[in-house]
């Protein structure tokens, strides 16, 4: 990012102004008068970005949520970038610009599409993405932001230290929380049914995707019968007794048989039929980590069976 927009002339205009102060007072509001000292939460704009971001950024980093009020995903991700900023105790501050009201800014990040989210710190732009993304991801985006600048802005230290000498503790998903419960009570109905609230509001939420596709699979798996195999292996058309067989097998830790067994039951079947059995093996692979082995075999083999 930093290579591709330049803000030095904003942070060059900042210093020379803050050079001026030192021979005469600067006026209220004036330009590179001390940054506002506002909450962790920000609205800017073209009149204010050299204040509030520039300046700002010397302290702590300044995360800038690019946004419009026609854009769908902008309404998912702003509140949650609100929230982590208030969470934040100050070690870092939400910038919200509106492309539509100040163009110049837009213009200045070439920006695309919105959302878009840039960090800026030490007057540049350091991190960025695109795009609405899931809370965890988000997180784990803004913890390394500040370990890779607690050394280099002293604001992050300090506000870490008013906090208790530690950033804050990540908070849970309440969301999340109730799903889970009910999987401990063994309610996969209602977990189910959380999960898939969650994936309503946020369709690229990975953790929900993963959490509704092991729920699915425990309220099939707890009522597997491991003869389900012997009776898919005689009537290998019986396509449930093949889906029903996949699980006890998955179950019994025989993974790489169930997903034979489905792989070729997708080259058996076609139309609806093969489409259902197709979606069983996605979902199956949604219950192990990325890179297993034997997910990606599978997944060439199921490539290889429909096309």
């Amino acid at each position: 990012m930093a290579g591709a927009v330049d803000l030095s002339a904003l942070k060059s205009r900042a210093d020379a102004t803050a050079r001026a102060g030192d021979q005469q007072p600067a006026a209220k509001g004036e330009a590179g008068a001390a940054p506002p000292a506002g909450g962790s939460v920000i609205d800017v704009t073209e009149a204010t970005f050299q204040a509030e971001v520039v300046e700002r950024s010397m302290q702590v980093p300044v995360v800038v949520d690019l946004w419009a009020t026609w854009c769908g995903p902008c309404k998912q991700l702003s509140p949650m970038l609100e929230r982590l900023a208030a969470e934040a105790g100050g070690s870092w501050v939400l910038a919200k610009i509106d492309v539509d009201a100040n163009p110049r800014i837009a213009q200045l990040f070439q920006v695309q599409s919105v959302p878009m989210v840039i960090a800026i710190a030490g007057g540049q732009p350091v991190e960025a993405f695109a795009g609405a993304q899931p809370e965890p991801q988000i997180r784990q985006w803004i913890n390394s932001l500040l370990d890779a600048m607690r050394d280099q802005l002293p604001g992050i230290r300090e506000a870490e230290a008013a906090a208790g000498g530690a950033a804050p503790a990540e908070q849970e998903d309440p969301r999340f929380t109730a799903a889970e419960e009910a999987l401990e009570r063994g309610d996969y109905a209602a977990a189910e049914s959380a999960y898939q609230q969650i994936l309503e509001s946020e369709p690229a939420n990975e953790q929900a995707k993963a959490a509704l596709a092991q729920v699915r699979f425990s309220a099939r798996a707890e009522s597997a019968d491991p003869s389900a195999v012997e009776r898919a292996d005689a009537a290998p058309d019986d396509l449930d007794a093949q889906l029903a067989a996949a699980d006890a097998e998955v179950a019994a830790q025989r993974v790489e048989e169930a997903f034979d067994r489905l792989v070729r039951t997708v080259k058996r079947t076609s139309g609806d039929d093969r489409n259902r059995v197709r979606q069983h093996l996605v979902e199956m692979f949604e219950l192990f980590p990325d890179g297993d082995e034997r997910v990606t075999a599978a997944r060439r083999a199921l490539a290889s069976a429909l096309f």
